[in-house]
């Protein structure tokens, strides 16, 4: 049975779909003002691994991320660097695709930029109003009325009295309470706006995923996803303004991913620790990242450091290395790995759990060699780490990868050994073993030929 921890009701729950056989989640995308930092990858790359592995149980998922183009960051940015904002979020979502790309990350069935949904917001906002859950303040902004939503707080669990009394919120006279949050800012100067029946201005950030999901994905939709960080006030937000204009109930299971560090350090750029998706990605190979995103179970805290990317990095070696050498193989059905892999990935995607069966089933590869069943098992190891978006490299490509150049002077110096080898001229040959050592190469001599890899 799939189980899911569903941060609306604080606890794991057995999941069945809305509609058989049919899976509907909303994931919240990027704000396209600057380059993806690591934060946002571990986020992504957690709802990868669940859109994935839903697939790969037959399931139909339609998986959609937002992009949000436009918001005061992306204005202040275009501000400083004197150029339309249009030009700095077209920028930076070229720029998160090609990153994602790079992640492995797969391509949202819809992908809905905020901007091509204004008509849609605006008609929400106008049956909010409607059904007098928001008001046009003096200031031209139009404000949800949290105390007029009962429900308000559901997803944090927290009171409003309790939300009130530790808010920090800029003073604005126009609200009626502190807690309202702006559906509808009005226009300031030299700041793109659009037409709407409470002037001209432009969306507040909350109901950009109200109206967007509703669009395509309708209420209710089974699964709404994002980092923890989301869960107030933006996510709570969304639940409130969805409902209160009709949308009731507006999700079935909210998911959270668990925060990234940074050598156990909360990722700023005021302390000087703050990375970027590429540039992680010039530190370590794209499918070591992933592997290090997936080794803490998704809602877990995580901390990114060399250590860690390091022992992902030779983790993946030691499965890769059990998939060395594999032939054409049947899948086999019915095994006990699969059993457990299926029932840790069933229990809330306990992606450790998984791993753990993917290790025990490359050890009993390495046990029983070159057999049949050793093949059999490279197949299924393949196949069970497709559901994780891992292991789908050739593994000599992911053993040897690195400059091509360097490539050719190692298969030079072992053939050399080889040469040495066959000619019984141990001391050259252990010389040639020592150079390619300090080439970072590792030597594997076998019953069907040497081999080799980097460290």
């Amino acid at each position: 049975m799939l189980t899911f921890y569903n941060t609306l009701t604080r606890q794991k729950e057995t999941f069945t779909p809305l509609k058989p056989n049919k899976i509907s989640m909303y994931v919240c995308g990027v704000t396209v003002y600057d380059y993806c930092h690591i934060g946002n990858a571990r986020t992504f790359t957690a709802f990868d691994v669940i859109v994935r592995y839903l697939r790969w149980r037959g399931i139909e998922v339609t998986y959609v991320r937002n992009i949000t183009d436009i918001d005061d960051k992306i204005i202040k940015r275009a501000e400083a660097n004197q150029e339309n904002y249009t030009d700095v979020a077209e920028r930076y979502t070229q720029a998160m695709h090609d990153d994602f790309a790079a992640l492995g990350l797969l391509t949202p069935n819809h992908e809905p930029r905020a901007t091509a949904m204004i008509p849609e917001m605006i008609a929400m906002i106008e049956q909010i109003i409607a059904n007098q859950h928001a008001y046009v303040a003096s200031n031209g902004d139009v404000y949800f009325d949290v105390r007029s939503f009962a429900d308000y707080g559901c997803l944090s669990h927290h009171s409003v009295d309790q939300m009130e009394s530790g808010v920090r919120v800029a003073v604005v006279e126009a609200k009626r309470d502190p807690l309202d949050f702006v559906l509808w800012k009005s226009a300031k100067p030299n700041e793109p706006a659009w037409e709407s029946p409470w002037g001209k201005g432009r969306p507040g950030w909350h109901i950009e995923c109200s109206a967007m999901s509703q669009k395509k994905l309708g209420t209710p939709f089974d699964i709404h996803g994002g980092g923890f960080d989301l869960i107030f006030p933006h996510h709570e937000n969304e639940i409130a303004q969805s409902e209160a204009a009709g949308y009731r109930p507006f999700v079935k299971t909210w998911l959270h991913s668990g925060f990234l560090q940074i050598d156990k350090e909360k990722m700023s750029k005021s302390l000087g620790n703050f990375l970027t998706l590429r540039d992680a990605l010039k530190q370590c190979d794209a499918e070591s990242l992933r592997y290090f995103f997936i080794s803490s179970h998704y809602r877990s805290p995580l901390s990114y450091t060399a250590e860690a990317l390091q022992q992902a990095r030779q983790s993946l070696v030691r499965l890769y290395t059990a998939l060395r050498g594999a032939l054409p193989a049947l899948l086999p059905t019915d095994t006990a790995y699969e059993h457990d892999f299926v029932t840790a990935m069933d229990d809330d995607i306990n992606t450790p759990a998984a791993l753990a069966v993917l290790f025990a089933l490359a050890h009993e590869i390495n046990r029983v060699q070159e057999t049949a069943l050793a093949h059999q098992y490279r197949a299924l190891l393949k196949h069970l780490g497709g559901a994780l978006g891992i292991l789908q490299d050739d593994p000599a490509h992911f053993l040897q990868a690195g400059d091509d150049q360097d490539k050719e002077k190692i298969e030079a110096l072992i053939a050399a050994r080889l040469a040495a080898r066959q000619h019984k001229q141990w001391a050259e040959a252990d010389r040639l073993r020592t150079a390619l050592s300090a080439l970072g190469v590792v030597i594997e001599d076998t019953a069907t030929g040497t081999t080799w890899r980097r460290t």
